[in-house]
């Protein structure tokens, strides 16, 4: 087969056919290769219209098709499938040539794989695709990381497919190794704490505003015309105003209200971990899908003590009001997630060697990807303005929306509790804020219990050194 296709996809399943097909409608000549032939021939069939596709039925072939030096994106399910696809890849490439991960990897198998294919010549590039099927097709941010060299051949591919927002692609090199996937990563987990705050904020207004879901779809798309104007609030109006044809019934109602996940807010909260980085929004985001999906625990604590659904305070006299109070809540606990997932990109990138440009990365989510909004432009105005800022929540237009949204946020957190209304998103995010605030946390007396049981010892407010008390003798204090 003579070498005509300058890039290569594999794994057609909806997301490598739909990228697949935005490559080939961007002037791209694309080779394609899936394990079973049939997912390569339904879309040269369904799309071979739409751009130049040379599609192989043995691996061998799809290599041979692609002019060197080689790139090919993969597109397969994370872990152990991706790298048999990655190894039997490898084989038959030549030093130069490049593989790129273009699915949901996790940072560290990204940066277990590069060392391993540049032991080989091999260009190896963790890509992490942000959009959906949606994105992937007319689309998508993209995260690149990887080589420098790398990049000067897959940075023209990518930019010409990625969404573009005032001129500029949501494209970007972010990094070395796993740099990439390690954004993508934390960009889920954003989107993760997101959707539990607008899925509070729907909880709030049904339940203790007693609104229908159409009046709160009315709603989402007033606040979608402001300061939280995003795909997520846009598409959540549509969820809320579709009606279930089978039974009449709004279409919220009739879905099972277990959520489901894959895996990155997961890989999000256990990466915080060890990194020490608070991402108490995220964390509960993941923990309410988790509980959720115990319905045998729930079942059973119900019958214990009853059932929270509905208001056991009144309606508040003024709903406006109270919407507007959520509204104000909503976009204060939605900085706070963010400010957190931008603090653990920050730690990422000094514990791995990374120079993270988070104003870049704003710059990039802007468009295509699942949390593209208009508060995006607020994040980039804010690192442009102080390229060093230490915390987002410290960026004067930040101050501002805070200070402003304070006392409504509060009486939003209390009223829910006193409705039997779980909001463990706004209520972390407000914790958040508060500790951040404070001069003394009770992390003194952890401290001092610590060492009481352990010897673990403390440090002083008054004094420089490192100290712990003799507890189990004469209680003085020794420096250590």
């Amino acid at each position: 087969m003579s070498a005509r296709a300058g890039v290569g996809v594999v794994g057609l399943a909806v997301m490598g056919s739909n990228l697949a097909r935005n490559l080939a409608r961007n002037g791209h000549t694309v080779a394609l290769w899936n394990r079973t032939q049939e997912k390569t021939t339904a879309l040269v069939e369904a799309h071979g219209h739409e751009g130049d596709f040379v599609p192989s039925e043995e691996l061998a072939d799809f290599v041979a098709s692609l002019t060197t030096p080689r790139c090919v994106i993969v597109m397969v399910q994370a872990g152990p499938g991706t790298d048999a696809v990655v190894d039997a890849v490898a084989e038959l490439l030549e030093p130069g040539d490049m593989v790129v991960d273009g699915g949901n990897a996790l940072f560290g198998d990204t940066i277990r794989r590069t060392e391993a294919l540049e032991a080989k010549g091999l260009h190896f590039v963790g890509a992490g695709v942000s959009g959906g099927e949606e994105g992937a097709l007319n689309g998508p941010s993209i995260m690149v990381g990887g080589s420098d060299e790398a990049y000067e051949t897959l940075g023209p591919i990518v930019e010409s497919i990625a969404a573009v927002v005032d001129g500029t692609p949501c494209a970007a090199h972010l990094g070395t190794d796993g740099a990439g996937h390690f954004v993508k990563m934390v960009h889920n987990g954003i989107e993760y704490a997101d959707m539990q705050l607008i899925g509070e904020a729907y909880d709030l207004l049904r339940n203790v505003a007693g609104l229908s879901p159409s009046a709160i779809s009315e709603i989402f798309v007033g606040w979608n015309s402001g300061e939280l104007d995003s795909f997520l609030i846009e598409i959540t109006a549509d969820v809320l105003a579709q009606v279930d044809a089978s039974t009449g019934q709004p279409f919220v109602d009739v879905v099972l209200d277990q959520a489901g996940m894959k895996g990155t807010g997961t890989w999000t909260v256990q990466t915080a971990l060890t990194l020490g980085t608070p991402v108490s929004g995220i964390a509960e985001a993941v923990f309410a899908r988790a509980l959720s999906s115990h319905r045998e625990t729930r079942d059973a604590v119900q019958a214990a003590y009853g059932t929270t659904s509905g208001s056991t305070v009144p309606v508040p006299d003024d709903v406006d009001a109270f919407v507007e109070q959520v509204r104000r809540a909503l976009y204060a606990s939605k900085i706070v997630s963010y400010a957190q997932g931008f603090d653990m990109l920050a730690a990422g990138a000094l514990l791995h060697g990374w120079s993270l440009d988070m104003g870049q990365i704003a710059t990039i989510w802007r468009g295509g990807c699942i949390i593209r909004a208009r508060f995006l432009d607020r994040i980039t105005e804010a690192y442009a303005a102080d390229p060093a800022l230490v915390s987002l929540l410290s960026a004067p237009v930040f101050v501002e929306a805070l200070q402003g949204a304070d006392a409504a946020w509060r009486q939003v957190v209390s009223t829910a509790a006193l409705s039997g209304v779980p909001t463990p998103g706004f209520a972390a995010a407000l914790a958040a804020f508060d500790g951040s605030r404070r001069d003394r946390l009770p992390a003194a007396l952890v401290q001092g219990q610590r060492d009481l049981f352990g010897a673990h010892t403390y440090r002083r407010v008054d004094r420089e050194g490192t100290f712990h008390v003799m507890w189990g003798e004469d209680r003085r204090e020794t420096e250590v």
